[in-house]
């Protein structure tokens, strides 16, 4: 009886300090957890890729290594986490709509960042060890072709993982915060536990979409890596990216064109990626929540478009001359 005091005075002190804390704090338990999850599951994934595949594991281990040794790691991971900081306290001038703003801009500016960063890596570990003849020495282990291909691009996707991770998680915290600052902006009564952790979850479907669209751009440079060096990659990713986002409008625009432009245009949507299904501007500007048949259509999509693209890439690397 008396031992079980000292708990219950603990758990009241717990409950006392949780009362204090402020409104938009109170609902980032959710974020702490996910980071906990999404460590942990990445994790296990890497150890049962050890047991499975080791020596893919050992050319990601390798590649993920390379990357997260470049400056422009930390350059756009410190670029992204200034931005975020700052987002809750830039005036928008939006008439009270500010929040969603922060969250379409912020969802934006992370997965550029992954972009650039997926681009990079693998036009530099993929196509510079080709050119250098390194890819010759891994190759001799032996280690087999598409060993080295999808090591390599898992090895793209963790420094990815680990931006998306960080960036994230500040991003979600920076939401549950501009609900309290633009609350006392407009002088509005304070905001709610509940209306902080709605922003928050509205947003985390917005943060999953993002990576599948990143994971996707990551194989395609990838694929294009086996044969085209850093600047054209930048060149051919940048392009593809554009159309992604555009060939829908494209379509519908050119329905009643001309035949072979209709034609023209269907196709292109068809072979590249239908990037605009990653968006998320629309929900975030409607208020709606993003369904999840649509989130496990969209991951189903991406991970048929990525072996697609990791497909495309063996055939094309297979055919390299490397001596």
């Amino acid at each position: 009886m008396n031992a079980s005091l000292p708990v219950a005075d603990w758990l009241s002190s717990l409950q006392t300090l949780f009362a204090m804390l402020p409104v938009w704090i109170k609902p980032l338990w959710i974020v702490a957890l996910g980071v906990v999850a999404a460590v942990v599951g990445l994790w296990v994934a890497l150890a049962l890729l050890g047991r499975l595949a080791p020596r893919v594991a050992a050319i990601l281990r390798t590649t993920s290594k390379e990357a997260t040794s470049q400056p422009l790691f930390y350059i756009l991971l410190s670029l992204g986490i200034v931005m975020l900081l700052l987002s809750p306290i830039l005036p928008y001038n939006t008439f009270g709509e500010d929040i969603k703003l922060l969250k379409a801009e912020g969802l934006t500016f992370i997965k550029l960042l992954a972009i650039v960063m997926a681009v990079w890596t693998a036009s530099v570990s993929i196509a510079e060890e080709i050119e250098g003849r390194t890819a010759l020495t891994v190759l001799s282990k032996p280690v087999a072709r598409w060993k080295m291909l999808i090591g390599k691009f898992l090895g793209v996707m963790l420094p990815v993982t680990v931006m998306f991770i960080v960036l994230g998680a500040l991003f979600l915290c920076a939401v549950s915060y501009k609900v309290k600052y633009d609350a006392r902006e407009v002088s509005r009564p304070d905001p709610t536990v509940e209306e902080c952790r709605g922003e928050i979850l509205q947003s985390v479907p917005g943060l999953a979409l993002a990576y599948l669209e990143a994971l996707v751009m990551a194989s395609v440079a990838a694929a294009i890596s086996t044969r085209f060096p850093l600047l054209p990659n930048l060149l051919v990713c940048a392009s593809i990216y554009a159309l992604g986002h555009l060939l829908p409008t494209v379509v519908i625009e050119t329905a009643d064109r001309l035949e072979f432009v209709a034609f023209a245009a269907k196709l292109l949507a068809v072979v590249l990626p239908g990037l605009e299904y990653f968006s998320m501007e629309t929900a975030i500007a409607t208020g709606r929540p993003v369904s999840w048949d649509y989130l496990a259509l969209a991951g189903l999509y991406s991970l048929v478009y990525m072996g697609l693209s990791m497909v495309l890439g063996l055939l094309l690397f297979e055919d390299r001359d490397l001596a």
